[in-house]
Parts: C-alpha cells; structure tokens; sequence
C-alpha cells in the first residue's frame, strides 16, 4: 500500500535541493508539508518582529510554490507533540520525512518526535541537507572532538569526498501520482498567520528591505554569480561606505532560513570560477562563507552549552561584569558613539548589519569598552533582531570576538572612532541611520562631542542635550580590559610553560592616548605570537579547553585575516577634561601597512589532545580562582 506522507519543515524552506521532500514523494499516495509554530523550536520569544516577517514571507512563497503543484502548506500552532499525535490520527500518517538538524536542542526534538513516530509504525526518512557534510564525520575524522581551529577544519574537509551534488527541484513529473489532499477552508485551518494575528502592532513598520523567501533566495544568487571579476580574481570588494548596506546579492539570512541550499551555491561556485579560471579544483578559501558556517556547525553539534559560558567546554570563564543600564544603551543605539549607534540602529531597524559591523558592536560590548558577557549580547540582542542569527553561527562567532574561544589576541580592539572614520570619511552611513547628526560636518561626525559650541548649535545637535555624551572613556576602558584579559591569559599560558604575555603591545603612552586595535591589527614592531585555541574538549562535561600558543595566521569568520605583524594601528586620542565636564575625543587615524604573511601548515596542531584531561582541571582552578578575587584584580571605571 502506498504510504500517505508527511514533510516536516524546519529550516530548509525551499523545494530546490529538498532531498528528504523527495523521499516524501517517492511512490507515496499523498503527501502533506507541514511547519509547525511551535516556540521550543522557533524561538518564538526571542523573535523580533523583522525575523517573524521575513519567516512568514518564506512560508508565504513556499506556499505559493506548492500551489503551482497542486499542494499547499499546512502550518500549524502549539506544542509539536500534541500536534503531530493528533494529525497522525487524522491524516493516518505511514511515513515522516525531514531535513537533519546538527544543533542540540534540534536533535533532542527530533528524538523525541521519531521515538513517537516509530512506535506508531511510522517510516521515518531523515536527510543532510542544512550543511554541506556529514559533521559526525568530521569529528570520527579528528579523534572523537570537533576541531576547534578553522585551519585544521579545512585540514579535515580536504581529507574528505567532496559534498553531494544537488537534488533536481520538486516538480510535478517528480510528484507523479502523489496528491495533497486541500479542503475548500484550507487558508482557515492551516494558512500561513499575518503579523497582526501574531499579535504584533505594524503601524509604522517600514517594509522589509530583505524580502523573505526561496524566489527572492533564487533571484539574489544570480546576482551574486554574476560579480565574474570577484570569483575570477578572489578578492573582497575594498570596504566603504555603501558595503555597510544591504545587498541586493546579500545571501545570509536565505541560507540560514534554508530558502536557498548551501549545496546549490557551493557547486554554482565551483562551476563559475571553473569557466572563468581554466581549473578544475578552486581553492577552499573560495567557499568561505560556506566553510565557517559549517566549522561552527561541527564546534557545536555535541555541545548544548556552546551558547553559554559556564559548563562549556570550549570557553574562557571571565569574570564579566554585570550592568544593566550599559547594555540598555549599547542595544538601544544611545552609548554616544555614533559609529556603534548607527550599526545598532541599522540592525533594530532592517535586521541586518555588516561582519565588521558586527565585529565593531560585539568587541564594543565585550572586551573592547563595556566588559559585558558576551551572552547578553548573542541570545538579549543579536537572537532577537538579526535575521541571519544561527544559533551555532551567533554563539561561536560572539565567543571569537570576545576572545572567550577560538581566537585569543585580545590586545587587537576595535576603536569605535578610528575604525569607522576609516570605512566611511565622510560619515554617510552615520547620517543615514542617525538624522540627528546630519548637520554635522565629517570632521566632527564620528566624534561630535569635540565640536565646538559654533558647529554643534549650527547642526542644531547639543550634545549631552539631542544627542548622548560618550557613555565610556574609549581609550582607560579598552586599556584597563586589555589588562584585565592579559591576567586571565597570563593564568591559563602559566600550564604550558610559555611567556604568552611577554611584550603585549602598550595601550596607554602616558599623555592620555590610548591605542586600541582591530583584528587583523597590530602596533608596527611588535612580534607577540598569539594564542589560538586547539584540539577540542573531552567527551565530558567540564569548564576546559585545550590551548596551543603559535604564531598561526587565522581567518577570522568575517574572512579577514588575523594576524599578527606589521599592520595598522587605530590611534583614539581620549582624555576627559573633568573641570569642564566635558569629554574630548580626537579623530582616529591609520597609520602602517598590513603584512601578507604565508600560511603554515598545521596538520598535526591537535597533536596535545591528549593533555585535555589534565588541563581541564587546570583551567576550571584558574578560572575560578580568578573569578574569586575579581573585585581585587583590577576596579573599573567610567
């Protein structure tokens, strides 16, 4: 007897290379594609009303999709279990397909949902297709850990076939005789919800600049191919002012929706620089968007604690420090740094910003001014309002910026003037998101509370009174948290006998000038090897991670190079004039040239795994030492 099927619908929300869909299909007698909105795995709390859209608008094209197959979407409110026991008894279900979730909590659901399954008879047929390989391959091919640095992920992907061609797209010479059963009140019981039936107020809510769906995931890919002169040559765009706007080629947030298969733009580029290069085999650095996807994938996939600090393996315990009104103003876009106010007004308002734009925000809130867990900001935050935030993605990345894992060269700050001014001199982007400070001129955009009386009253913009006064002192804060770090760095190096910490570049020159630095970024003369995380964790649960002090190069998820020697510095000049009660702040400036430096092989750099047990104990005592005696480490203040 043909089975009646049912296609459960997570991420993956496309009919292109959906290939557990097809196994629904295949010689089945009806199919029915389900997405549930269940919060456990939505994340409904957590959603801010851009992701609720651009997620609606996904199931809206998917619907319209399968209606030109004589289908529909069944979409379905409350628990997931109730739901799926009632419509296996209405639907008479045989056969339960979907695509295979790598996240913790994903895999515990869907545990939960075939143990259901299969003890009421039902097939269950489960796919990879969210990620371009098998990651519990990845990890068998490392020794049982995942690898916790990006160069010896790469040195594990070479080793392995290379990933699955794309499925054909879903149509009806594949559907066959396989038939969706639509009643005439189909749009009543099982329509895709409206905002407002979500219960969100959408008077004023601008319209999406990053419309949702697999047509519009379709269309922008064609876009992005045809930049022929990037894949030919392999170069990133020189950063300005409009690389900080959305992007009609923009793919993140498809591929983290699954609108568009990671598997259909990993061969489309291999296809295009094939043709435009002569060669068969393109660099792996080629598909660095796809690759660092995929390395935080496999960091995470047998971790339920990656997204926080304590009881996570992989990360630094810091003791971070807990303030309430200095986050309310890094989130809220008021910490008086129109550079950060501006990011974070772009990311409240669109759901998007760009990977140095998120590096300038996140170093800002962490380990850069604000000494705030990187916590707040990847699940209060970026959870809520970025479109493209992976739960995997988020996490990792917001543990590389704070130092906290994978990346540890801390003295390299983001200077939250000099940066932007560099990107953008004239201060397009800032007027843009910030009207408030139009009026002034570029010398003064990116640090307004310089101006003089004269400039700020004809830019109709008093700072302190229109616009906030920098709620930090750039310079005494980035220097007194690179100290705080070097402690915690100094504890942990102190087991591997190594002077991790010996010639740290100075952050103060004693005349009130601070110096911060960005990743990739380092005080010309000063040959520091960095610290990067390697090898993994054991398999039980513990506050370690296995550290290897080298000089190796890394790139950085943003794809920038971090590196070490020779490259520019960010000078923020910052002093606070307290008779006046006035903070002064000058212009930041680049000085230097950056160093291409070649890359090392590592193949054996998780060659020390076998010390993980050992440096478990070592670096829970230190940390938690640390933490103890937090209050008379270092005081902080503002």
């Amino acid at each position: 007897m043909a089975p009646n099927s049912i296609h459960w619908f997570r991420k993956g929300l496309r009919l292109h290379d959906n290939p557990a869909l097809q196994e629904a299909v295949r010689g089945a007698d009806t199919v029915r594609c389900v997405y549930f909105l269940d919060p456990w795995f939505a994340g409904s709390s957590n959603l801010g009303v851009n992701r609720w859209r651009f997620l609606l608008q996904c199931l809206d094209d998917l619907d319209s999709n399968l209606r030109k197959l004589n289908s529909r979407l069944f979409v379905k409110y409350f628990s997931l279990k109730y739901r799926y026991q009632s419509l296996n008894m209405e639907w008479k279900i045989s056969r339960l397909t979907f695509e295979y979730d790598s996240e913790p909590f994903g895999k515990e659901r869907d545990a939960a949902i075939k143990k259901l399954a299969m003890e009421a008879g039902v097939e269950v047929i489960v796919k990879i297709s969210h990620t371009l390989y098998n990651l519990d391959k990845i990890i068998e091919l490392n020794g049982g850990q995942p690898p916790l640095t990006y160069k010896r992920f790469q040195t594990l992907i070479s080793r392995m076939d290379p990933p699955e061609m794309p499925v054909e797209t879903l149509s009806n010479t594949i559907m066959g005789s396989c038939v969706t059963p639509v009643s005439e009140d189909h749009g009543d019981k099982y329509g895709v919800p409206s905002l407002e039936e979500l219960g969100f107020d959408i008077e004023g809510l601008p319209s999406a600049v990053w419309p949702g769906g697999e047509t519009e995931a379709l269309t922008r890919i064609e876009r992005h191919l045809e930049r022929k002169a990037w894949v030919a040559n392999f170069e990133r765009p020189r950063m300005n002012a409009n690389s900080l706007l959305a992007s009609p080629t923009g793919l993140s947030p498809y591929l983290r929706f699954g609108c568009l298969s990671c598997h259909l733009f990993y061969f489309k580029l291999t296809d295009l620089y094939r043709k435009v290069k002569k060669t068969s085999t393109p660099p792996l650095s080629l598909y660095g968007q796809l690759l660092w996807r995929e390395f935080f994938y496999t960091a995470a996939t047998n971790n339920p604690r990656f997204d926080k600090m304590e009881g996570n393996p992989i990360c630094v315990r810091i003791p971070w420090d807990k303030n309430p009104e200095a986050l309310a103003k890094w989130a809220e876009a008021k910490t008086g740094f129109p550079w950060i106010d501006a990011i974070m007004t772009q990311l409240r308002q669109e759901g998007w910003i760009h990977h140095l734009a998120r590096h300038a925000v996140a170093c800002f809130l962490t380990r850069g001014d604000l000494w705030i867990s990187w916590e707040e900001g990847h699940e209060g935050v970026f959870e809520e309002l970025l479109l493209d935030a992976d739960w995997s993605v988020n996490a990792g990345s917001w543990m590389w910026l704070s130092c906290s894992s994978f990346f540890q060269q801390f003295f390299h700050c983001y200077c939250p003037v000099g940066f932007g001014r560099r990107t953008d001199p004239n201060g397009d982007f800032i007027r843009r998101y910030l009207p408030i400070l139009r009026g002034f001129p570029a010398k003064y955009i990116y640090d307004p509370w310089n101006a003089p009386d004269s400039v700020q009253a004809a830019a109709k913009c008093i700072i302190g009174v229109h616009y906030p006064k920098p709620m930090v002192n750039h310079a005494e804060a980035s220097r007194l948290n690179i100290e705080r770090m070097k402690q915690i760095y100094q504890q942990l190096s102190r087991y591997r006998g190594l002077g991790l910490l010996a010639s740290v570049p100075s952050t103060h020159n004693g005349n009130g000038n601070g110096m911060a630095y960005s990743p990739g970024e380092q005080q010309s003369g000063t040959n520091t090897p960095a610290p990067a995380v390697s090898g993994g964790s054991s398999g039980k649960r513990s506050g370690s991670i296995l550290l290897k002090f080298d000089s190796e190069k890394q790139q950085g998820p943003s794809g920038i190079q971090q590196q070490q020697q020779h490259s520019r510095i960010y000078k923020c000049n910052v002093s606070h004039d307290m008779t006046a009660g006035h903070l002064l702040h000058s212009g930041g400036s680049v000085t230097g040239k950056r160093a291409r430096e070649s890359e090392r092989d590592l193949d054996g750099e998780d060659d020390t795994l076998s010390t993980s047990h050992k440096l478990q104990r070592q670096i829970a005592e230190v940390t938690s030492i640390h933490s103890g005696k937090q209050s008379i480490a270092l005081k902080r203040s503002y």
